[in-house]
């Protein structure tokens, strides 16, 4: 079967895809049930400027983005058949399955049970997401027109706030983000022998070939079904059109952090020294407050990656840390992004790459116990919410006492293989990297089981001398609420609201 060579086409893509909008930095998103569906096609057809991936010469002042969950597709006009050929994960639920839960550490007091929003009787039909660069009222009230308030019930609003770059407990946040190749083709080394940043734009797009090669699996509709032609023919299939195409999924996770407790927790294991309870936190994260990485440098440039300073602050692996005494094994940043290749030992010349071909082996302890980066990796757009509170108000107990936290978003292709794989896999896994019993120490949730026996734990390689452990760290971070969506093409989004209820 023939495939459709093309190059991505940029303005079919919502904007988050490509720039996250930082410039934005008032936003809001509102997660919608559907009342009346008529008035809600009517809004989506409107020419609300949804922007798009396309490059502009400066960034919008404006931006607006929309996306789906099953039970919205299926009130917009989409068949059972139709909806049933997403992810198994889409149309299962972030909170739709307790062996889910449990892998992606929402047990005990961040058990779905307990969620605010995300559960099946409070999971939203739509999710909207409003950006401005000033007078964020002014965007939301020409946004919410006479057919929003037709189309709509707010089920819950999410609010963000602009800490200046840095998450609720202080580090300067979003610093490492993977790159897209904006060409069809499979963007890897070839040989996989050197980390490169840049992943193959199907990794986070759906309808273009991933890190493998392949075509992600998304709704591909009969050519009857689309009189109109709104939607473009499928790579892989140019004889079907492809719903998805053009689209990604949008995983949203409210996360409250008890900055307090992170704090307070550190000074004690500190003895009051300030300079000591800094660089517990920093091992912690795997980076100073400032962001810079506790890695030493990369000795090559790592390709897709541009440093905005001479901070080597994405721009590096952990090849020159390989007993973990730099970064420790278990930090934040170590088990999100471990950084590795996919040949054993990670090799980096001819040599090294035949033997590494020819599956011989390499020595190292840690050489090979993380599967490939690469396959795994999610474009993160989370935006902060409630004040910035300084460690010394934290250990005070001084500072603004609402809630703060993050609102976790992120885009990938394939919900399974990335986010919940990195969710699992190595953030709440206690046994990543070859550790024991430790899970993420800001993510952990805590949970003693038979398998986990010490609650919270977190070790500190040391070049001379036993590792440094803390013990029974307190729970940080709870999750408050969750949910999958699908975020379509424009093209798509035009098909779903004027075309949905013949499929």
């Amino acid at each position: 079967m023939s495939e459709v060579k093309s190059q991505v086409n940029r303005s079919d893509i919502q904007g988050l895809v490509a720039f996250g909008y930082v410039k934005l930095t008032l936003a809001t998103y509102y997660l919608l049930r559907i009342r009346d569906a008529d008035a809600a096609r009517a809004w989506c057809l409107k020419s609300l400027p949804v922007a798009t991936a396309e490059p502009a010469p400066q960034a919008p002042d404006t931006a607006l983005q929309i996306g789906f969950t099953p039970r919205g597709l299926q009130a917009m006009g989409l068949s059972d058949q139709t909806i049933g050929a997403f992810s198994i994960e889409f149309n299962s639920g972030i909170a739709g399955d307790p062996s889910r839960s449990r892998r992606l550490g929402d047990i005990g007091a961040s058990d779905p049970a307990s969620w605010w929003w995300g559960t099946p009787d409070k999971l939203p039909d739509m999710i909207a997401m409003l950006f401005a660069k000033r007078d964020l009222d002014s965007w939301t009230r020409t946004v919410q027109d006479e057919n929003w308030q037709r189309a709509f019930e707010v089920l819950y609003r999410l609010d963000t706030s602009n800490m200046g770059g840095n998450e609720p407990f202080g580090f300067h946040d979003g610093i490492s983000q993977p790159a897209i190749d904006w060409k069809p083709e499979v963007s890897s080394t070839g040989d996989g022998a050197d980390f490169s940043n840049i992943s193959a734009a199907g990794e986070f797009v759906l309808g273009y070939q991933n890190e493998y090669g392949k075509y992600t699996g998304r709704p591909l509709i009969d050519p009857a079904d689309d009189p109109e032609r709104i939607l473009p023919a499928a790579g892989d299939d140019p004889s079907k059109k492809d719903l998805g195409r053009n689209g990604t999924y949008l995983v949203v996770r409210q996360l409250e952090q008890d900055v307090s407790a992170f704090w307070k927790y550190l000074d004690g294991a500190a003895g009051g020294d300030a300079a000591n309870r800094d660089r517990l936190g920093a091992a912690m994260v795997g980076r100073t407050r400032a962001g810079d990485p506790l890695a030493a440098e990369s000795k090559c440039p790592i390709a897709g990656i541009k440093e905005q300073s001479g901070q080597p602050r994405n721009s590096f692996t952990f090849d020159a840390d390989p007993d973990g005494t730099g970064c420790p094994f278990g930090a934040h940043i170590r088990r999100a992004n471990p950084r590795n290749a996919d040949l054993f030992g990670h090799p980096r010349w001819f040599l090294s790459r035949l033997a590494g071909r020819l599956a011989i082996p390499r020595p190292g302890l840690h050489d090979d116990l993380m599967a490939s980066t690469r396959f795994h990796r999610i474009l993160r757009r989370g935006r902060e919410y409630g004040t910035l509170m300084t460690p010394e108000q934290a250990i005070a107990g001084g500072g603004d006492p609402a809630p703060r936290g993050l609102q976790f978003a992120c885009l990938n292709a394939n919900i399974g293989r990335q986010f919940e794989f990195v969710q699992g896999a190595w953030l709440m896994s206690p046994k990543f990297n070859g550790l024991r019993n430790e899970s993420d120490p800001l993510l952990g949730n805590r949970e003693m089981s038979p398998n986990y026996p010490d609650g919270g734990v977190f070790s500190m390689p040391a070049a001379d001398g036993p590792n440094q452990v803390l013990q029974a760290l307190p729970r940080f971070i709870t999750v408050r609420g969750g949910a999958y969506f699908f975020m379509p093409g424009l093209a798509a989004l035009r098909y779903i609201a004027s075309k949905g209820a013949r499929t």
